[in-house]
């Protein structure tokens, strides 16, 4: 093998335990991604990309904001057919995902005039960034192959990467490693159920613990399959048939639950929706709503999930409650996003790295923050130990203004500066507040304890 190769075959062999784990994974998807590419006749090594993309992990998110096991960025997934809303990621989900970067790869190999090599390394870096040395090389009457261009340091490492993996599952014993054994014939099926459903009820009528469905099926956000589809599920083919016919059993106004909401005064169908957790297009949808006016006494159908949300253990925010809640120092902090905050101003604020408060709390430096949301932020050199203040630094208050209060007074009491006040409830600082007006306040409850 070429030398770059040859590096990352004894950087594997040296990693055992990190292969074992690679295998463990890749068990579960591989013999789906394999008949693909097989179908397709492209080569079978291509089956063990995303080892190198995302390690076969397909909640896998990146900085750069690409997701899923063959680690889709936004604007490439949207290019290659793929849905992102709310309830569904198709970046994440096996059958779209793969067939999105089948597709992209044999566009690359036309592009690059069935070089592979080319074409994996334009999967990393992306087509524009390789084409530009290719014609750096032919300018200057050097060798176009993949060995003698000049591209950045991760691409050259990626496809000796792919290459040395691809020689280790072929040969394991020449180059003195054990691999578990890779069930590349463990066949999954794909089965269209037709309407919304309730992963908790699919995992039910499959004979399959939740956690199960949702590593299948991982592209699903939420309690539920999405209303707007895919309507289907991936399921160990031995439990498709049986699974058919117990949701024949079960018509499509019972895959879902729903609950009778009577409006109370106040209320908007964004209340709802987040009270419910779900979206407002739905409840409009349902509803055979028109506008977003609602009315104080009327009902509303709603869906809600079967069990318990803390059931449904892979749901984008329980990944994300259980990414924050993991150590990382000393003490822990909650921080409430208000209008205008960006993880640049709060890492600069905390003293962290954007980087490593995007990483613990599972996202990337460049996602968008949104009033409410909660962010974690460690302090401390972690000790291994439970946190010790795992406590919440701030919290939303609501306060009805009383007699004679004004910004600065309850700035005051409250320990906040007035034009942060202002900020956040949209005020001007000479602003008249008047007895009974509700003002949002976010206030650090550690200071206030500590101050009595």
């Amino acid at each position: 093998p070429h030398p770059r190769v040859q590096a990352e075959l004894r950087w594997y062999a040296g990693h055992p335990a990190y292969l074992e784990r690679l295998a463990r994974r890749a068990a579960l998807y591989l013999g789906y991604i394999l008949e693909r590419v097989r179908e397709r006749g492209m080569p079978a090594e291509i089956a063990l990309l995303p080892a190198v993309e995302s390690a076969f992990q397909p909640f896998a998110y990146s900085p750069g904001r690409a997701a899923g096991l063959w680690q889709f960025i936004p604007a490439t997934a949207r290019r290659y057919g793929l849905r992102l809303s709310w309830w569904y990621d198709g970046r994440r989900d096996l059958v779209d995902a793969t067939r999105a970067a089948l597709d992209y790869l044999e566009h690359l190999h036309r592009t690059f005039e069935g070089d592979w090599l080319l074409a994996l390394a334009a999967y990393n870096a992306g087509e524009g960034t390789v084409l530009q040395a290719v014609r750096r090389n032919r300018r200057r009457g050097r060798p176009a192959d993949f060995w003698s261009l000049e591209l950045p340091r991760e691409t050259r490492q990626y496809v000796p990467r792919l290459l040395a993996l691809a020689a280790l599952v072929a040969e394991p014993e020449r180059y003195g490693v054990r691999l578990p054994p890779l069930p590349a014939d463990r066949r999954l099926e794909v089965v269209e159920t037709g309407s919304q459903i309730d992963l908790a009820l699919a995992a039910e009528l499959a004979g399959l613990s939740i956690e199960e469905i949702y590593r299948l099926n991982p592209g699903f956000n939420r309690w539920a399959t999405d209303p707007d589809g895919p309507h289907r599920l991936v399921l160990p083919a031995e439990r498709a048939e049986a699974f058919r016919q117990a949701l024949a059993q079960v018509p499509p106004e019972r895959r879902i639950q729903w609950r009778r909401h009577r409006i109370r005064p106040g209320e908007t169908l964004g209340h709802i929706a987040r009270r419910y957790r779900t979206t407002v297009a739905l409840l409009r949808q349902v509803n055979g709503l028109r506008g977003h006016v609602i009315r104080a006494g009327e009902h509303l159908l709603v869906p809600v999930a079967a069990r318990s949300l803390k059931a449904y253990t892979l749901t984008e925010a329980a990944r994300r409650q259980a990414l924050q809640r993991r150590p990382r120092g000393a003490v822990r902090l909650v921080h409430v996003i208000q209008p205008g905050d960006t993880l640049w101003d709060l890492a600069r604020r905390y003293g962290v790295r954007v980087r490593q408060l995007a990483a613990w709390n599972g996202l990337a430096p460049g996602d968008l923050l949104h009033p409410g949301q909660e962010l974690v932020i460690w302090k401390g050199r972690p000790d291994g130990r439970a946190p010790a203040l795992a406590r919440v630094a701030e919290r939303k208050i609501l306060y009805v203004v009383r007699p004679g209060d004004s910004l600065a007074r309850i700035s005051q009491r409250f320990k906040v500066s007035v034009r942060e006040l202002a900020r956040w409830n949209g005020l001007d600082l000479d602003d008249y507040i008047h007895p009974g007006q509700r003002l949002t306040l976010y206030v650090d409850v550690t200071r206030l304890a500590e101050s009595g």
